[in-house]
């Protein structure tokens, strides 16, 4: 018998929109001109240019290709909301906690693949989710998508120079791209340079976009690749009454036609320790909406029935490798004739 949770937070039930009559009188963007606004910059050493310590010797970055543009996950977690419905930019304790948490575990999958940019931004207090004031809600998540909107347009403007862009996200960044993506990239000519948007830990329906499609092969580009992870047999209830199939990707497959994948090809995992990288963890199976993984005890990190937090750090070394893949098939596909800024980079090292 499938196992049920029946969810009070849910990220599902809140629907953002554009609607002005709804948005605050005042609200001020992030300044992204200063290079402090980045929780990572190809212009200076952060968090994200941190490889795991068994994979360091092989680390060989290619920076030439592409650009990845990441958006991170919710870290603005106190329900008391000290500083109101966003955070700021500018305190320390909390970007500590982005830094060491989200750019650490989650961004660095992607720093041998191309420059890594990733704004800091006026996130949405965790409670814009489930509150009972919808308006409130709303509006602060309304607040923190200006803040990526305004990020995305200055890296456009300063940086891209007609490189290729790969999108990445996790849970409230995931909120973000699915409307960055719908605003810059569906049925736009900006979506001849997207290799592929990785939107993932949140309901993706398809049918928001007319251009843009699920990635159904491991190298295809301009496509979506998404999944939520629970434990196998595992289906939430407020899944279960969505109405619309959400894009379901198996990562150790990258394969539609492949929807099953034993552990055995589980590239590897880090969780909790950075600098331990282990393979054959999870399994992965596509099915009903979600991911369902099958993996042997790990850390006490990870929920018995709902893998959100570990959505990508349990597929760490496939992701890493799919995505310099994707970009490669991009370069040959699509030769972009782009500006080749080589600036300079301080090389990782792995952080202990």
């Amino acid at each position: 018998m499938k196992k049920v949770i029946i969810m009070v937070v849910t990220f599902t039930f809140l629907i953002v929109n554009n609607n002005k009559s709804q948005s605050p009188t005042v609200f001020t963007t992030t300044d992204y001109n200063n290079i402090d606004n980045w929780a990572a910059h190809p212009w200076k050493w952060d968090y994200a240019d941190s490889v795991p310590a068994p994979i360091r010797n092989q680390y060989n970055p290619d920076t030439t290709k592409a650009d990845i543009f990441f958006i991170h996950p919710t870290t603005y977690t106190d329900l008391s909301k000290p500083f109101g419905w966003n955070g700021p930019v500018d305190d320390a304790a909390l970007n500590k906690e982005t830094d060491e948490g989200t750019i650490l575990f989650q961004a660095s999958i992607f720093n041998e693949a191309g420059r890594l940019f990733a704004p800091r931004y006026q996130q949405a207090n965790l409670e814009a989710y489930f509150t009972l004031n919808v308006v409130a809600g709303r509006n602060a998540l309304n607040n923190a998508y200006a803040d990526i909107k305004a990020a995305f347009e200055y890296y456009l403007s300063k940086h891209n120079n007609g490189r290729p862009i790969v999108i990445a996200s996790h849970s409230q960044g995931s909120t973000h791209a699915q409307r960055l993506i719908k605003e810059f990239f569906d049925g736009k000519s900006l979506a001849n340079q997207l290799v592929v948007a990785y939107i993932i830990g949140m309901d993706v329906n398809p049918g928001q976009y007319t251009t843009l499609t699920e990635c159904t092969r491991p190298m295809q580009n301009g496509c979506i690749c998404s999944w939520r992870s629970y434990e196998e047999g595992t289906v939430p209830l407020y899944i279960q009454l969505e109405q619309f199939n959400s894009i379901v990707t198996n990562p150790l497959t990258w394969d539609s036609r492949k929807e099953i994948a034993p552990r055995s090809q589980n590239l590897g995992t880090t969780l909790g320790n950075f600098n331990l990288i282990v393979p054959n963890i999870a399994s992965a199976e596509a099915r009903q909406k979600v991911l369902w993984i099958k993996t042997e005890p790990f850390s006490d990190r990870i929920p018995t029935e709902d893998f959100h937090i570990a959505d990508m750090n349990l597929f760490y070394m496939n992701i890493r490798k799919n995505v310099s893949d994707r970009i490669n098939a991009h370069v040959v596909q699509q030769p972009v004739q782009h500006q080749n800024h080589t600036n300079p980079i301080r090389v990782a090292t792995a952080v202990e």
